[in-house]
C-alpha cells in the first residue's frame, strides 16, 4: 500500500472475512491484539486484499499487553507477502513503552511494507495547531501521520478537518478522523479534506472503534461525496 490515493480498509480480527470485504475494500487492516493467533491466520491467508498489520498496546486503546512480544510479533507479520503495511503508535516512537519500537519501523521498511505512524485521544479533539503538530511529528516517523480523535459536537470535526485540509496542502500523506457519534460524519467527508486512509467493518457488529460505518456504507458515501465536489 502506497496510500497515494484513498484508502478503504476492511478492519477486523479475522482474515476469513477477506472475500467479502473485496468488493469495497482496497486492503485490510488486520487489528492483531484482538485475534486468538494473529501468526497462524497470517498462515493460512491467501486472500486477494494486501493488508496493514496493527498490534494495539492497552495504553494507546488495544488489547495487546506484553510490549516487547507485541513488538516482536509486528515484525514477524511485516515478512509476509500479504503484509504491505504497518501501523506503529508515535508514542511508541517517542519513548513511551517499554521497548524501542522504532525497529518494528526498520524491519518494516526492510522488507518492503509502508508505514502508519499512528495517535490517538480517546477523551476529546484537540485543537487545531496541536492536530497538526501531533500529525507532523507522526509524519516524520513514517509515511502516514494518522490520528483519531473524539468528537464532542461538529466544531471538534472542523478543528480535525481544517488540520487534515492544511497537512494536505503542505504535502504531507495523512489520515484522520474522529470517533464517536458526533464525528461519525468525518469518515466519509475526511477524505475529501485529504484523508488517504478510512477503516470500516464488513459487519457493523465487528466495529474496531466508535463511530464506524460498515464497509459497504462508508465506501458508497465516500464515492458519492467525491463525484458531487
Amino acid at each position: 500500500m502506497d496510500f497515494d490515493s484513498f484508502t478503504l480498509l476492511a478492519a477486523g480480527s479475522d482474515l476469513a472475512a477477506e472475500p467479502v470485504a473485496r468488493e469495497d475494500a482496497d486492503g485490510m487492516e488486520l487489528r492483531m491484539d484482538f485475534a486468538a493467533d494473529p501468526l497462524a491466520m497470517l498462515d493460512d491467508y491467501d486472500g486477494d486484499l494486501p493488508l496493514l498489520v496493527t498490534n494495539r498496546v492497552e495504553w494507546e486503546g488495544g488489547e495487546a499487553g506484553d510490549d516487547a512480544a507485541r513488538l516482536d510479533t509486528l515484525e514477524t507479520a511485516v515478512e509476509y507477502d500479504a503484509v504491505t503495511a504497518v501501523d506503529v503508535e508515535l508514542a511508541a516512537l517517542e519513548g513511551e513503552g517499554e521497548y524501542d519500537a522504532a525497529r518494528v519501523v526498520s524491519h518494516a521498511r526492510e522488507h518492503g511494507a509502508s508505514v502508519v505512524v499512528s495517535t490517538h485521544d480517546f477523551e476529546a479533539t484537540p485543537a487545531e495547531d496541536a492536530i497538526v503538530d501531533r500529525l507532523r511529528r507522526a509524519c516524520e516517523h513514517g509515511d502516514v501521520g494518522k490520528i483519531a480523535t473524539t468528537a464532542q459536537d461538529r466544531s471538534d470535526v472542523l478543528a480535525l478537518l481544517s488540520a487534515t485540509h492544511r497537512l494536505d496542502e503542505a504535502g504531507e500523506t495523512v489520515a484522520t478522523m474522529a470517533m464517536g457519534e458526533a464525528g461519525r460524519h468525518s469518515r466519509a467527508v475526511a477524505p475529501l479534506y485529504g484523508s488517504r486512509i478510512g477503516y470500516a467493518p464488513v459487519d457493523p457488529a465487528d466495529a474496531t472503534a466508535p463511530g464506524q460505518y460498515d464497509l459497504a456504507t462508508l465506501r458508497t458515501l465516500v464515492e458519492q461525496l467525491a463525484s458531487e465536489r
